[in-house]
């Protein structure tokens, strides 16, 4: 079997060849530290994080790399309002930025390279880009000259001689409209709204760009052509699109082979606003009392080139996932005995894990073919069939599986002792038997030593009252 990608490049699935065998080169958008990262943003993060995940399960050696906006419009203008510097307010927003991605279990990036840190690294590539004549200078700042650059459109599918070009056909913004087409800006002459944010180059005094940053930062850490580019949807025009073109003007080498791009996060069924009420952080949610692993699962669960819809009952759902999942797991580790190894069903749920995740990251498929091997296995366990042998190995895959997700990992609730086990076990004979007075009479001897029986669509499971 073998891994395919919907290529946003080809507009299909492609099989994934890395460049050099055995490896997965991937650079991905990362944060602009102005503010806390609110869930939209770790949609993306989860997606990213899970194909990383993947690829490593499948035995590929990942390099990672992420980068850290730490100089573009947006942070200037939260400079001017708060009165901070750009140090003070980056290094307060990626320290909260790297606190959020810990609490949802998503895996560090191997590097965080931060654009004011490369400034001479996108200097030289401007540099390359002016001898090559794909530039030209406009009241001290420098743009990148569309029309030397034939393929532009190739990624978002547009043809730039239909979209309308405003003014003198150039903009300065980081950001601006996908109907806009414009020669966009590689170095801006700092003006008096810059404050103390400028640097003194051969280009004159002033900042990159934004889209410049992360050519020359991936360039540096991947190579010039490296196998995987990801980013939300939005990313794809003009800021990938923009890419794309300064890094294959500037090496002449095609620069990235895969471009995979995730769907916007809805929150309630809406764009997520705050004017709507509707704007979460993650710490708004953990100040709610949401579990933060309920919030991975519901980031997590739907596919990413699909629309997600994010509700406090799609958390709760998630929630009873979890249960379901932590509570097998516990009558696993509760399991004694002879019976069977259930090497079968194991087998079955790992390959059909495997088959839906191979097929552009189906999340949902491969969660729902754990959830198949679950119930499978817990009928099982209540006729009594399964023994020791067979919960080690469902333990094993479930840990196996939870490298990928971070959804199945081990309880860490305490073990109910043998004896308490064998209880268990006599309670569930009687109830067999029809015996429910003396089910009874256990259930509450239990109760009395301090254990809880829970009857569960999965079966009996016992607790700490």
């Amino acid at each position: 079997m073998t891994v395919h990608f919907y290529n946003s490049l080809t507009r299909r699935k492609d099989p994934f060849e890395p460049i050099t065998a055995g490896k997965a080169a991937i650079y991905t958008c990362g944060p602009t530290i102005y503010n806390f990262a609110h869930i939209g943003n770790f949609r993306a993060y989860m997606f990213e994080d899970l194909l990383r995940r993947y690829l490593m399960f499948r035995g590929y050696d990942v390099k990672h790399v992420m980068n850290l906006t730490d100089v573009e419009d947006k942070l200037i203008r939260t400079c001017r309002e708060t009165g901070k510097s750009l140090k003070e307010l980056t290094e307060f927003y990626a320290q909260a930025f790297f606190e959020d991605i810990d609490t949802l279990g998503i895996l560090r990036a191997h590097a965080y390279p931060a654009a004011t840190d490369h400034i001479p690294e996108m200097v030289d590539m401007i540099k390359t880009l002016r001898e090559k004549g794909h530039t030209y200078e406009a009241k001290g700042s420098i743009y990148f000259k569309l029309s030397t650059f034939p393929d532009y459109g190739a990624l978002s599918h547009i043809d730039a001689d239909t979209l309308r070009t405003g003014g003198s056909g150039r903009v300065d913004a980081d950001e601006y409209e996908a109907e806009e087409a414009r020669d966009f800006a590689l170095w801006k002459a700092w003006d008096e709204d810059d404050g103390e944010v400028f640097w003194e180059t051969e280009l004159g005094k002033g900042r990159p760009g934004w889209h410049i940053e992360c050519s020359a930062m991936s360039i540096k850490y991947l190579g010039n052509h490296f196998d995987i580019h990801c980013g939300g949807i939005d990313n794809m025009f003009p800021h990938h699109e923009n890419e794309i073109a300064q890094a294959r003007c500037a090496t002449g080498q095609p620069f990235v082979n895969y471009w995979l791009h995730c769907a916007h996060l809805m929150v309630d069924g809406r764009k997520m606003s705050k004017s709507l009420g509707n704007f979460h952080t993650l710490r708004d949610l953990l100040e709610k009392g949401l579990d933060p692993r309920a919030i991975r699962y519901t980031l997590l669960a739907t596919h990413y080139r699909q629309p997600a819809n994010f509700t406090f009952e799609a958390v709760e759902a998630a929630t009873q996932a979890l249960r379901r999942i932590r509570d097998f797991r516990i009558r696993l580790a509760e399991t004694t005995g002879e019976g069977d190894a259930l090497q079968e069903e194991c087998a079955a749920c790992e390959k059909a894990f495997v088959r839906d995740m191979d097929d552009d990251l189906n999340i949902s498929g491969a969660l729902g073919a754990v959830f198949n091997f679950i119930r499978d296995v817990n009928k099982k366990l209540d006729a009594g069939s399964a023994g020791r042998e067979g919960a080690d190995n469902a333990l094993a895959l479930l840990d196996r599986l939870d490298a990928v997700t971070g959804v199945f990992a081990e309880a860490d609730e305490e073990a109910a002792p043998q004896e308490i086990l064998d209880q268990v076990a006599a309670r569930q004979e009687a109830r067999r038997n029809k015996d429910f007075a003396a089910a009874d009479a256990i259930r509450d001897a239990l109760l009395e030593a301090g254990w809880v029986i829970e009857d569960t669509p999965d079966g009996a499971r016992v607790k700490r009252a």
